[in-house]
């Protein structure tokens, strides 16, 4: 029998509903009303880089324009409402997730001891106790009030005392839990001080089948449709072999069905989703016409290669890449209006004289920037200097490349 398909269009509208980005963007933004839209989304990545403002800020006010960043902090550092820990990176995770993230803490204690090990990031592991017992004695610490006599090794960026290298392994494996940043620096605590007894690592097994089965069945409630790598490489615990396991449990007892989605250039790809996807698909309304700036970092486009499928976007962030050789910029937000990625944008927020100053905008090879475009891009513009605490924008010579 052939299977169920959704044309590209279709996929797109429902890739962009389970990321919150369907609706039009708008709604309370702090509080419960914040962590209900994490919860939808799953975590939200953390990222120290704030040319307009960070990554997990923009990721929030994009959804809900009445965010700022005050209300993050409160909801994590003030209501508990939220931890921080690792998905494929850093990030924001959801407290009512705390207990599936055992299984990560038990898998990064030897994978981390080991990995950190080969780095040669000598004599961490002797800093443990000392470590603990500080963090005991004296509260709340960050890796600056640490290790200040300790020589660092030769990591470039990932240059690490063996106290700061301790300190993070330590949280990792779930002994420490950051209680929050100063500046971008963790503060760390005692997982005992932070955590209700009763959630704490070791308080009770950790069931991995359960765990497993969480993980693969809240990726793809937050994805839609799958393979079942995708579904591993969500929150990046379970491993593609116990995803492909679950998926083919879940398709005997009939609680996941296979369809094809047709892809941007036209191909058909064998996905996952939940029996009646299709169905309820067509009954999703269309996307919000106005422009948006996302997040490099965004939770829809994390996945470059599926967003490439998807939307024909092919995105490479150029942090990392020498200046004489980036294609676009430094760190370049990608633009999305409707359910197509309309282009990109390299701007930066010049604090001092209160100006969001935009170096140049790259229109997709298949989009017209008409003047109505120019407009909706002048006033999502207008709304982000607004967002980062700028008064004006203002475009470079030569900006429409």
């Amino acid at each position: 029998m052939a299977l169920q398909r959704l044309d590209n269009q279709s996929a797109r509208r429902l890739f962009l509903d389970r990321h919150a980005l369907l609706e039009q963007p708008a709604g309370p933004a702090k509080g419960a009303d914040l962590l209900a839209l994490i919860q939808r989304l799953g975590f939200v990545q953390l990222d120290s880089i704030n040319t307009v403002a960070r990554a997990h800020d923009v990721i929030l006010y994009s959804r809900r324009p009445g965010y700022r960043a005050k209300h993050l902090k409160q909801l994590y550092e003030r209501d508990r409402g939220l931890f921080e820990h690792w998905t494929h990176d850093a990030a924001m995770i959801p407290m009512g997730f705390y207990p599936h993230w055992h299984l990560r803490f038990q898998r990064d204690t030897e994978l981390l001891r080991n990995r950190w090990r080969n780095w040669q990031r000598d004599g961490f592991e002797a800093q443990f106790e000392t470590v603990l017992n500080h963090v005991r004695d004296h509260g709340p610490v960050s890796s600056s009030d640490l290790g200040k006599d300790e020589k660092k090794g030769s990591g470039g960026w990932w240059d690490w005392h063996p106290s700061k290298t301790a300190l993070e392994y330590l949280w990792r494996s779930g002994a420490l839990t950051v209680v929050g940043r100063e500046g971008f620096q963790k503060r760390y605590d005692l997982t005992e001080r932070v955590i209700e007894e009763h959630l704490c690592p070791g308080a009770q097994p950790c069931d991995e089948e359960a765990t497993v089965s969480w993980l693969c069945s809240a990726a793809m409630d937050r994805l839609g449709f799958a393979t079942s790598g995708e579904l591993a490489a969500f929150w990046d615990t379970a491993s593609p072999a116990e995803a492909k396991l679950w998926c083919a449990e879940q398709l005997r007892q009939g609680e996941l069905e296979e369809i094809e989605i047709q892809q941007a250039d036209g191909k058909l790809r064998k996905v996952f989703a939940r029996p009646g996807t299709v169905e309820t698909t067509a009954e999703l309304g269309p996307a919000p016409g106005r422009m948006r700036v996302l997040s490099p970092f965004d939770p829809a486009l994390r996945d470059r290669k599926r967003a490439e499928r998807l939307f024909g976007f092919h995105y490479r962030i150029e942090v990392f890449t020498p200046a004489p050789k980036r294609q676009y910029g430094y760190y370049v937000f990608p633009l999305l209006e409707g359910t197509r990625l309309v282009g990109r944008i390299d701007m930066k927020a010049d604090r001092d004289a209160g100006v969001l100053r935009v170096t140049a905008v790259w229109p997709e090879r298949d989009v017209k920037w008409s003047l109505p475009r120019t407009k909706r891009l002048e006033a999502e513009l207008d709304r982000v200097a607004r967002f980062a605490g700028l008064s004006r924008v203002s475009f470079a010579d030569g900006w429409l490349r």
